[in-house]
């Protein structure tokens, strides 16, 4: 697609009596034309190709030096573009929220593992393995959600300075800010369950005496 400010439109018969006798053939032109209807586009095409064949005297076996198009086929190829792009978008955010989460089971792991003697004691004093469980979990989820806050107030930010620098339009979606949020503290229950199953499970004896 050539680019729209690099595009000017003149009427038909200034561009028969000043370019084509002479710069004409030097100028690539378009020509845009309407059909009386959608279903009427395929003979449109079909009587033009035959039609511009004949002028421009094209024999059966040469082929065309000319190009049609039609409005459907670029809206196709735009819509194919779009659903790659959001394809793309759409696994690079799940790499990012796997790898994020990843660490934020590692960080609850070194938790788990620093606070063993923390949980031998809440257990000993009548702690439950289902309270330590929660703890543990309550923990991941506020973790993921302050690293979700912090995320947005970056992407908000960046995009503010962008919007100021070019003079763009910015439009902040409340319930997108919130869904992504939510994502964030889901990714953090997610990833934190097997550190806090595995802080509920210690032997309450072996955890006191852990060094």
């Amino acid at each position: 697609m050539s680019d729209q400010d690099d595009v000017i439109f003149i009427p038909l018969s200034a561009f028969q009596t000043r370019m084509q006798r002479g710069l004409g053939k030097f100028v690539p032109g378009r020509i845009f034309v309407s059909a009386v209807s959608p279903e009427a586009i395929p003979r449109a095409r079909q009587e033009i190709g035959a039609l511009l064949r004949e002028r421009h005297r094209l024999g059966p076996d040469d082929e065309d030096d000319f190009s049609t198009s039609s409005m459907a086929e670029m809206t196709s190829m735009l819509t194919s573009t779009q659903d790659t792009v959001t394809t793309l978008l759409f696994s690079v955010a799940l790499v990012s929220l796997v790898v994020g989460g990843i660490g934020v089971m590692n960080i609850m792991l070194v938790s788990v593992t620093e606070r063993t003697r923390e949980i031998g004691i809440r257990m000993a004093v009548g702690a439950q393995p289902a309270d330590i469980m929660a703890q543990f979990l309550v923990e991941a989820l506020v973790l993921a959600a302050i690293g979700g806050a912090l995320g947005v107030i970056f992407g908000v930010g960046c995009g503010y300075l962008l919007a100021q620098k070019f003079g763009w339009t910015m439009v902040t979606r409340t319930e997108i800010v919130v869904a992504a949020l939510a994502v964030s503290a889901g990714v953090g229950v997610v990833f934190g369950l097997y550190p806090a199953r595995k802080a509920s499970r210690l032997d309450p004896i072996e955890a006191l005496r852990y060094e």
